[in-house]
């Protein structure tokens, strides 16, 4: 079944030709029928993130900004990784949605530790302008054992007591537990970002 949507041409414009860093619309009583067409029509558009959560969407263009951040984020976790012998599986901003949950997003990065499996173990959040939706309630229907946020120029960690509990903040990862989150703030700086790689490496390894 085929599923249109009603939305306003000058807020699909204001999110695939933004001239104001990361805009975002929010819709309600949204379906899950609608919500999966979205995903679809949208899946082409890299920068283009969907959140839903329980009938409300809120759709949103990453800055270039965030895509540094995220980026580097990502690559110093990866040479942790690889400097400390842990398998890694990079799965990237996919989709994952639960319909029986009614929660779906795409996260900025994502892991799986050990061995690849249906949902990551590690998901990575960069804040740049707060959104409507609280996205660790979306992670939690998911069922993502961990949540990590980049915002303000401060790492928080979250970890899934389960799924009705919901995340208790933390301080150690259980899958990277000798990576410390306070001295990896220090190279989260994109306008350096080949300097800021080497000099990681190199703490990592003293």
């Amino acid at each position: 079944m085929k599923v249109t949507l009603d939305i306003a041409t000058s807020d699909l414009e204001k999110l695939l030709n933004p001239i104001i860093a990361e805009p975002r619309i929010q819709l309600s009583n949204m379906t899950w029928e609608e919500y999966e067409n979205l995903v679809q029509t949208l899946n082409h558009k890299p920068l283009v993130r969907l959140s839903y959560l329980e009938g409300n969407l809120e759709i949103m263009t990453n800055s270039p900004e965030h895509e540094m951040i995220k980026t580097l984020i990502g690559r110093l976790i990866e040479i942790y990784a690889l400097e400390k012998e842990i398998d890694l599986y990079s799965c990237g901003s996919a989709t994952y949605k639960k319909e029986a949950q009614r929660r779906g997003l795409e996260p900025d990065e994502s892991y799986c530790i050990g061995k690849r499996k249906e949902i990551p173990d590690l998901a990575i959040e960069v804040i740049i302008t707060s959104g409507s939706i609280e996205k660790l309630k979306i992670y939690q229907g998911l069922e993502i054992p961990e949540v990590l946020f980049w915002q303000g120029g401060k790492f928080t960690l979250y970890q899934l007591i389960n799924a009705v509990e919901g995340y208790q903040e933390t301080s150690r990862s259980q899958y990277l537990p000798g990576l410390d989150f306070k001295q990896l703030e220090q190279y989260i700086n994109p306008a350096e970002e080949p300097q800021m790689v080497r000099k990681y490496r190199k703490t990592i390894n003293s």
